[in-house]
């Protein structure tokens, strides 16, 4: 495994899912809403979205920052797993 492309796909992998992620919530906020209320064990997280429209900006920048995260997080994770099966 070479850290650095291990780092680069987990990176891409993360930047895409998150993309799609701010996709449905753009496209059908209701029952995405709903979804996250369920998948963290019926917490309601109604009371904080304020409508407002979507913001490129931010969008950006949640995108830099998670996908720099994995890129480090991952080049990390394969150079430690070649140190740990040499």
């Amino acid at each position: 495994m070479t850290p650095l492309r291990t780092g680069i796909a987990l990176a891409v992998t993360v930047g895409v899912f998150y993309a799609l992620c701010a996709l449905v919530w753009v496209l059908a906020p209701g029952p995405f809403l709903s979804f996250m209320n369920n998948l963290f064990h019926g917490m309601d997280f109604t009371s904080l979205v304020q409508p407002r429209p979507f913001a490129w900006s931010g969008f950006l920048a949640a995108l830099l920052v998670m996908s720099t995260w994995a890129l480090l997080a991952g080049t990390f994770f394969s150079w430690l797993l070649n140190r740990l099966t040499r």
